[in-house]
């Protein structure tokens, strides 16, 4: 029964990743096509987040008693018709209630997903492994999300786009019917009243290993979304290349990180996770500190040499990716691993909450720095992979005495 459930785990975690990474895609269209300004379109992003910190901090604990097969089948369903409505309606209210569906359905997938793994593996190694893997997928995910949405545009039908979410129906239910034909997991019998539950988790908050792990979730979102929301304006600002090939290249980012979790996972069963967090941090501070230089040097970055006319720093520079990506699936398995299995959905609101908030923060920064800075602003980074990389250690003592 389990792989075809790892099988499950991987493909929501791919519809999700072209969901939720199609808001930027979606922020353009609806100041192109229903005419708001770029203020009211930004809040598309407020209406995908905070769905999806809220729901997961308050459902967190109440997942396991449903069923996590069933909470997965909830979820899509719900996104169905999300999408079904974004087709039908073509209006920016209606691409509002999409994120707003999207975003609380991804809080159920997440929490669903991650108490899942704890399930259907054994051992810590094998968790960091599927933990990776999936991760991974949900970045290949986003990579497609750049061409996918794309595709059906039309110049003579500027409302083509829209038939793209009848595929993205089509995958949601493909999904469904596949978690259908799966058994449900045994649920854990719990006569704990849901209040006393609700209680346990925000008594995580007060362990030591607890802190210290969503502190590194935390420094971790804040580099990833940092550069990944900005990568497309460095891309345009500092390497002088155009608006669509600036979004393109900007999908280098997500493969390599689709990349990434996947080499994490299996370099995770050879060598302890210190040493391969560790070496990721390290790696990816060297990539910042050696190749971003260049790319701000206008002599250099024009004289460099070039790929399909493109400008050999734009490869470069998102191979960054490959270094950061191992770091926070193997977090969340490394502290998933070291409480009990009943502890793991509540654990997952709080990893979901703080992730939101750290991306967000991050997104925040990196603007503040990029519109004083420039390009420079990706030395920001530097700082929270410090923290990050002390922060793996204290990490490593705490989980040998919990």
């Amino acid at each position: 029964m389990n792989k075809p459930f790892k099988w499950a785990l991987h493909i929501n975690f791919f519809v999700y990743a072209i969901l939720l990474n199609s808001v930027g895609i979606v922020i353009l269209k609806s100041i192109n096509n229903y005419g708001v300004s770029e203020v009211q379109a930004s809040t598309l992003e407020l209406f995908k987040d905070m769905p999806v910190a809220i729901v997961s901090f308050l459902i967190a604990s109440f997942v396991p008693r449903i069923g996590y097969k069933k909470i997965m089948v909830i979820a899509l369903s719900i996104t169905s018709l999300g999408l079904i409505q974004m087709w039908a309606g073509n209006s920016f209210v209606s691409s509002q209630i999409l994120f707003a569906i999207v975003g609380s359905s991804f809080a159920l997938i997440k929490v669903a997903v991650y108490g899942s793994i704890g399930e259907v593996t054994s051992g810590e190694k094998e968790h960091n492994a599927l933990m990776s893997s999936v991760e991974g997928t949900f970045m290949f995910g986003i990579a497609l999300a750049y061409f996918l949405f794309p595709a059906f545009n039309s110049e003579t039908d500027p409302s083509a786009w829209l038939n793209v979410y009848l595929l993205l129906t089509g995958l949601v239910l493909v999904a469904v019917a596949f978690l259908a034909r799966i058994p449900e997991l045994p649920k854990e019998e719990n006569s704990t009243p849901l209040s006393e539950e609700f209680s346990a988790m925000l008594g995580l908050i007060a362990k030591l290993l607890v802190v210290v792990f969503v502190f590194s979730a935390f420094l971790y979102v804040m580099v990833e979304q940092g550069i990944m929301t900005w990568l497309p304006t460095f891309n345009e600002k500092v390497l002088a290349l155009s608006e669509s090939n600036s979004i393109r290249m900007a999908s280098i980012l997500a493969i390599t990180l689709g990349l990434g979790r996947i080499l994490g996972g299996q370099l995770s069963e050879r060598f302890h996770w210190t040493l391969v967090i560790s070496g990721a941090i390290i790696g990816a501070m060297l990539m910042v500190a050696f190749v971003l230089p260049q790319a701000l040097d206008r002599e250099v970055s024009q004289n460099a040499a070039t790929i399909f006319g493109l400008p050999l720093l734009a490869f470069i520079f998102p191979l960054v990716g490959l270094f950061i990506a191992p770091i926070y699936p193997l977090l969340n398995s490394v502290v998933l691993s070291a409480l009990p299995k009943k502890m793991h959905s509540p654990m997952t609101g709080l990893i979901v909450l703080f992730s939101a908030t750290g991306g967000t923060l991050g997104s925040r920064i990196t603007a503040y720095f990029f519109e004083r800075l420039g390009g420079g602003a990706f030395y920001f980074t530097l700082v929270p992979m410090t923290l990050l990389l002390i922060a793996v250690f204290v990490l490593r003592r705490l989980t040998k005495k919990a």
